[in-house]
């Protein structure tokens, strides 16, 4: 019993110990359970910040500018920061003529927190601020009564520095009491344009979206430059800290407008709509459109870009100020909304680049000399013009005809181009084949952009031949210019190449790039593309448009006093109801060396019969290079008409300083001397409105009035003041000899 007993009681005891190893044994799967769990948390939460972390770099990397705008917004809000505008860059002309330019203005901020914690300033402040500015008081208190934190309320915009002296002075004054910290003014600025609506569609426009239109909106990112920002910050001993990140203005561009020639063309082409406004259409200009482009024939760069009707940069969106020259006020009043709004987008568009036409017999030129350059023609040939070329046969016969339907009977080929036959350029046309006449035209640059420096350039490629679309009517209607769409830059860039040795030049407006020091950014050159016909052949090309301009149909574009080239052209279309013409004419001048080239074009001429239209596009060129030509410095080299006298006498202004006569005898006649020397209403760095030569009684020297050197006044070419003239016997000049210098 008693061994039982042990026996019991051992097994007793073992179980006990058996019981307490299993209770050890779950403790330690209970903490290992933990701690795997743990670690396993840790794991996760690790993965986690490192996510967030990588997250975080991701966010900063992509959106870096979006977080540092709102890092400076909770500043501006917290530690008075604000914004320093950039100063958008100016447009000048080839002088440095200003066309565009962001004026200083500023904004009057108030701070209601500020003066609400210096009680004793707010009724002086408020006195000062309705006398200069007339800022109703009433209305600041309740603002700063409702809205005490505030810190930043603009209670006029756009101020004059002007206005804003008398207060400062108000301010100045001791124990004036006004608050110097709770009225401040914030700088902005407004663009503005000097001459308002001169080169409107070639300069464009700004809104808060940027340049819209023309320059403006082309060289947007050269104008802009990027904001300053001025901000505080808490310090490690909690002071107020200010950084100032300076703002960075717009470059200024500097084009290849000349600003006087831009005025003499847009004046020229307004007068020309206001004579012959409701001349055979009552209720309409002198035309639908009318454009002009001068080019240097050498360079591409465009000295003047004008089209009729234009609009008024300082408020182009106003419909009455833009719109009531061109329209009657029955008209307007008839208007919707959406009407007007789409009236006043055309004005912006520039017509010269963004809109096409059937271009006529200017284009004569290319097909001419294009058969010339391949060899399918040669100076000399000549050819029969009965009045019109038959194509295919039977019922299927097309006959095309000449504008002289009895016929211009044998030609030359510089006599066709004189008569601006049809029926020769068809049949050159047939000579040179289709194949060979699109090559030639594409060389032109014809159905492509010229990617001239300006937005809203017109794509023509879907208006144009192609292989697969030119048939024989085609090509023949072709060869003068019909039957196809080219915008203005196109044709006159295509001319250009045609009368200076072949030379394709990709045409531009602006020529330099420059800080806001004035230093050269960066220098833009002439581009030269291709070489499109022989020296040769432009030889000829000159050669037989200075016919046409002589014996030919544009007798009527010759300036007095000068010989030109040029070449017609007219585009019959229809529509409405009524035949529609498209007139025009392309000239160069001086004839002996092309120096300038002048387009103009008049879209649907308010006229009763085409030969008026094309008679008022030669009329046109020639009344602005009468104004231009004298102001470049091109003198006359023909003798000068009775008739011619009086006309120039009549117009008072733009005289050339030499006529013929003076280049026979040595002398300036008073007629060649006479004009008026007002000068316009513009900025001390225009060109004078006029140009009167002046003798000097003392030396006899003829004076150039636009920097006041000495001329020789039988050659013009300028002269040292302290020298004089040394004459052989036949009074002729062969040189110079120097003058002693006068005491003082």
């Amino acid at each position: 019993m008693k061994n039982q007993r042990q026996k019991g009681e051992g097994g007793s005891k073992h179980k006990k110990n058996t019981k307490k190893l299993v209770k050890v044994n779950d403790r330690d799967r209970f903490q290992d359970y933990m701690a795997a769990k743990l670690m396993v948390f840790e794991g996760v939460l690790l993965i986690c910040l490192l996510t967030l972390v990588a997250r975080i770099v991701m966010l900063g990397a992509d959106n870096e500018e979006e977080y540092k705008r709102l890092v400076m917004r909770h500043l501006q809000t917290k530690y008075d920061s604000r914004t320093i505008p950039y100063r958008r860059g100016a447009i000048v002309d080839r002088n440095g003529t200003t066309l565009a330019i962001s004026d200083v203005r500023y904004n009057i901020i108030l701070d209601a927190k500020m003066l609400r914690e210096k009680a004793e300033e707010l009724d002086p402040t408020l006195v000062a601020l309705q006398t200069c500015f007339n800022i109703n008081t009433s209305e600041v208190r309740t603002y700063i009564m409702e809205h005490p934190e505030s810190q930043y309320y603009i209670l006029q915009r756009e101020v004059d520095y002007s206005l804003i002296e008398p207060y400062l002075a108000m301010q100045a004054e001791e124990g004036s009491g006004i608050s110097q910290k709770g009225i401040w003014f914030e700088t902005v600025y407004v663009r503005s344009y000097p001459y308002d609506t001169l080169a409107s569609d070639v300069i464009g426009f700004t809104t808060t979206q940027g340049g819209q239109y023309g320059l403006e909106e082309y060289y947007n990112d050269v104008l802009c430059g990027s904001n300053g920002r001025e901000y505080g910050y808490l310090s490690d001993e909690n002071m107020l800290e200010r950084t100032i990140v300076p703002a960075q203005d717009g470059y200024t561009l500097v084009t290849t407008l000349d600003a006087h020639i831009q005025n003499i063309v847009e004046e020229n082409i307004r007068e020309y709509n206001e004579e012959y406004a409701n001349d055979y259409r009552e209720g309409e200009m002198g035309s639908d459109n009318t454009g002009v482009i001068i080019m240097e024939v050498d360079t591409g760069e465009i000295l003047a870009m004008a089209s009729y009707p234009g609009f008024h940069l300082s408020d182009p969106t106003n419909v009455e100020l833009n719109l009531s020259p061109i329209y009657p006020a029955e008209t307007l009043a008839m208007m919707t909304e959406e009407e007007e709004k789409e009236a006043v987008e055309t004005l912006w568009r520039n017509f010269c680049i963004s809109e096409s036409y059937e271009p006529g017999s200017v284009c004569k030129t290319f097909t001419m000399a294009a058969a010339l350059d391949a060899g399918m023609i040669h100076d000399g040939d000549r050819f029969f013009c009965e009045g019109y070329m038959a194509f295919g046969e039977g019922e299927h016969t097309t006959y095309i005809r000449c504008h002289n339907r009895n016929g211009d009977g044998e030609l030359t080929l510089k006599q066709a181009l004189e008569e601006s036959c049809n029926v020769t350029l068809m049949q050159i046309g047939q000579k040179l084949g289709r194949s060979a006449y699109l090559r030639y035209f594409r060389n032109f640059n014809f159905g492509l952009r010229t990617n001239i420096d300006l937005a809203g350039e017109m794509r023509t490629d879907s208006l144009v031949f192609t292989e697969d679309t030119m048939g024989v009517t085609e090509l023949a209607t072709s060869t003068f210019g019909q039957g196809y769409n080219v915008t203005m830059i196109e044709t006159i860039s295509a001319y250009c190449s045609l009368i200076n040795g072949g030379y394709y030049y990709r045409p531009h407006m602006v020529r330099q790039i420059r800080d806001e020091n004035g230093a050269v950014v960066e220098n833009i050159e002439p581009v030269m593309l291709r070489q499109v016909v022989s020296e040769s052949v432009s030889d000829l090309m000159i050669d037989y448009c200075i016919g046409v301009v002589e014996e030919g149909t544009g007798t009527y574009a010759r300036p007095a006093g000068y010989r030109i080239g040029g070449k017609t052209g007219t585009a019959e279309t229809s529509g409405d109801g009524k035949q529609n013409y498209v007139v025009s004419f392309m000239g160069f001048a001086p004839a002996d060396d092309p120096q300038i080239a002048i387009y103009v074009v008049i879209d649907r001429p308010n006229a009763a019969s085409q030969d008026q239209a094309t008679r008022r596009a030669c009329l046109l060129c020639r009344s602005i290079l009468t104004d231009v030509l004298p102001y470049m410095h091109i003198f006359m080299t023909e003798e000068l008409s009775e008739e011619e006298e009086r006309e120039l006498e009549e117009r008072g202004n733009y005289l050339s300083t030499l006529s013929a006569n003076a280049v026979d005898d040595g002398t300036i006649s008073e007629n060649d001397a006479s004009g008026d020397n007002t000068p316009d209403d513009h900025t001390d760095n225009d060109a004078p409105a006029g140009i009167t030569i002046k003798i000097d009684p003392e030396t006899g020297y003829a004076i150039d009035p636009l920097n006041g050197e000495y001329l020789d006044p039988v050659t013009g070419v300028p002269i040292n003041p302290d020298s004089s003239i040394i004459q052989n016997g036949a009074g002729e000049s062969i040189g110079f000899e120097e003058r002693e210098q006068p005491d003082g």
